[in-house]
């Protein structure tokens, strides 16, 4: 499955159900473009999450909302509410933990 880019008005209704793993970026972000790949492997491997990414230049509400400070921030949701997040890189692994985590 795709990595879906959702806006402000998209947000609520693609993240409230299930496990959703939300990719806060970025376009100039350096970081960004390495841990984007990851995310996108991902996204293909797992059938147990759906994951959507939020420019936070064009979303600046949505990053407001959900105190995002710095780029990449990666903030897992169950049913509509925030159970983990990281900043920065990370390793394929440790994201998957983190899903499995959060089934």
């Amino acid at each position: 499955m795709a990595i879906k880019n959702v806006s402000e008005q998209d947000f609520e209704k693609a993240t409230s159900e299930g496990l959703v793993v939300v990719d806060f970026y970025a376009t100039w972000c350096g970081p960004c473009k390495m841990l984007t790949p990851l995310l996108r492997e991902l996204s293909d491997e797992r059938e147990d999450a759906v994951f959507v990414e939020v420019d936070v230049d064009e979303a600046q509400d949505t990053a407001k909302k959900f105190e995002v400070t710095s780029v990449p921030t990666v903030v897992f949701l169950k049913d509509g509410k925030e159970v983990s997040r990281f900043i920065g890189v990370r390793q394929k692994n440790e994201v998957s933990s983190m899903l499995d985590q959060h089934k």
